[in-house]
């Protein structure tokens, strides 16, 4: 069997979105080749697999479409220019160049991700320009599978962080028609096993399938689920109309995420996005989850994948202090700060071992009491829980009003709070070698349950910056002494 046979070559569009860096981590987990097409190559060469192969291009170039897809079976075409000026004209002319270049080199099957809305309805510009770009891949093409979705539910996505910002922002909502218009959402996990399963669709003529999550409900429903989940609780006052322009300048205000965007989306939550076609579930054995398990689960990977990025790259990388000042990260307010020292990265982690307790917190001590001794009043742990042992730590272990939640000696130490505040917090110390010693890292981490815990953080935004430079400041002086046990 030769090589082409054993592992067959795949050409992904769209890597750098939302949809598409999803998927290209599912894909590499398949026996095949994956190629990416991308007009900057270098936003993917440090994320992709070993094995993922990167060229640059664009589809609206012809010549790199025809290099892009030499020796490839399968198409997945992932993209769209919502966010662009004349999106119509580009979408068009990108779709006829890979058609005709996927047709050129033979490709077997192009899998196509596209909106829900059906063609004799009256659509917006940007569905009727999606059913469009299908349109042509099904006839200019090769045989084409193309899914049409309603919102997708996942942590990152355009719905869900319009969801999010609205319910975290807003405890008195003035809500529009278009709120209540139903949709058939579905989970950003069930999309791409849909995605990942038309590879194995067997040949035939192109298809149509139209998907959603199990439940028809509308973004106030959506909304009032989130809140829910949150812990929070929001007023919805519905007015009968809002014109597209005004709800995107309304979105606006909330995040400037929108400021571009906004009313092409507005336009599009306009149209009734639910299943009539019931061929997928004949089709797939994949039986998609509800609005709840999909909010919730869009939550759960959001805890992953605020573990699993370095999100600290965001600040300075420099030697001496870094960082300071607040960065959002999704829903997440950091403090990030870092110190290089002189010493081994055992020395340096000496004093963060020793942390709270007896030994303090390096500075404004009297901060930190005054801090317990307000959260006793408002009927919290305070801070005396001290700590069990004075020099040692495990996970678990109760440290005045913080829970020991991560611990890996002479490099990690993350505390969770379990004083009484408006969210979740975490205090995080990391230390790593260096060839001048070791880089000691602080970060301040803050998850705020609506506008409370956003006046929270920032009501005391002058305190913590005081006390978190002056903590690491009187950690790594503690290091350099190397002060003994």
């Amino acid at each position: 069997m030769s090589e082409s046979q054993a592992s067959p070559t795949i050409l992904l569009t769209g890597a750098t979105g939302y949809v598409g860096g999803r998927l290209r981590r599912r894909l590499e987990s398949r026996p095949c080749r994956i190629r990416c097409l991308a007009r900057r190559p270098e936003v993917l060469t440090q994320r992709v697999g070993r094995e993922t192969e990167v060229v640059q291009g664009d589809v609206l170039d012809s010549d790199a479409l025809t290099r892009a897809l030499h020796g490839v079976q399968d198409a997945y075409y992932l993209v769209h220019s919502m966010g662009a000026s004349h999106f119509e004209e580009r979408d068009r002319a990108g779709a006829r160049n890979f058609a005709a270049a996927a047709r050129s080199a033979g490709v077997r099957r192009i899998i196509y991700l596209g909106g829900l809305g059906s063609e004799d309805e009256e659509l917006s510009p940007h569905l009727r320009s999606r059913n469009e770009v299908g349109q042509i891949l099904r006839t200019d093409g090769v045989s084409t599978i193309e899914f049409r979705a309603s919102i997708v539910l996942g942590s990152g996505s355009l719905s869900f962080e319009m969801i999010r910002s609205l319910v975290e922002l807003l405890p008195v909502m003035v809500t529009p028609s278009w709120v209540r218009v139903q949709a058939q959402p579905i989970a950003i996990d069930d999309l791409l096993d849909y995605l990942v399963a038309a590879l194995d669709l067997p040949d035939g003529p192109s298809r149509i399938y139209e998907i959603g999550g199990a439940d028809r409900v509308s973004y106030g429903d959506l909304m009032r689920e989130y809140a829910r989940q949150r812990g929070v609780r929001r007023v919805m006052i519905p007015v009968p109309v809002l014109t597209p322009h005004l709800s995107s300048l309304w979105l606006g205000l909330v995040t400037p995420l929108y400021a571009r965007i906004g009313k092409k989306l507005i336009q599009s939550i306009e149209n009734p996005t639910v299943v009539r076609d019931t061929a997928a579930r004949q089709d797939f054995t994949i039986r998609p989850r509800g609005m709840r398990e999909a909010i919730a689960s869009a939550l759960h990977n959001e805890e992953l994948e605020f573990a699993e990025t370095r999100w600290y790259d965001a600040f300075s990388s420099s030697k001496g202090e870094s960082g300071g000042g607040t960065v959002r990260f999704r829903n997440r307010l950091l403090d990030s700060r870092s110190r290089t020292v002189a010493v081994l990265p055992n020395h340096a982690f000496r004093p963060i071992r020793k942390i709270g307790g007896d030994t303090g917190w390096y500075a404004y001590n009297w901060l930190w009491k005054l801090r317990g001794f307000l959260d006793l009043l408002v009927g919290g742990v305070g801070v005396r829980r001290g700590r069990p042992h004075p020099s040692s730590l495990m996970v678990g272990d109760a440290l005045d009003f913080w829970r020991v939640e991560a611990y890996e000696p002479d490099h990690l130490l993350r505390l969770r709070a379990e004083m009484k505040v408006p969210g979740r917090a975490w205090l995080e110390f990391e230390v790593v070698p260096e060839s001048a010693g070791s880089t000691i890292r602080q970060t301040a981490v803050f998850d705020p349950v609506g506008l409370s815990g956003l006046l929270y953080w920032y009501t005391l935004y002058p305190i913590h910056q005081l006390v978190f430079a002056g903590m690491l400041k009187g950690i790594a002086s503690a290091a350099q002494h190397r002060k003994a046990d």
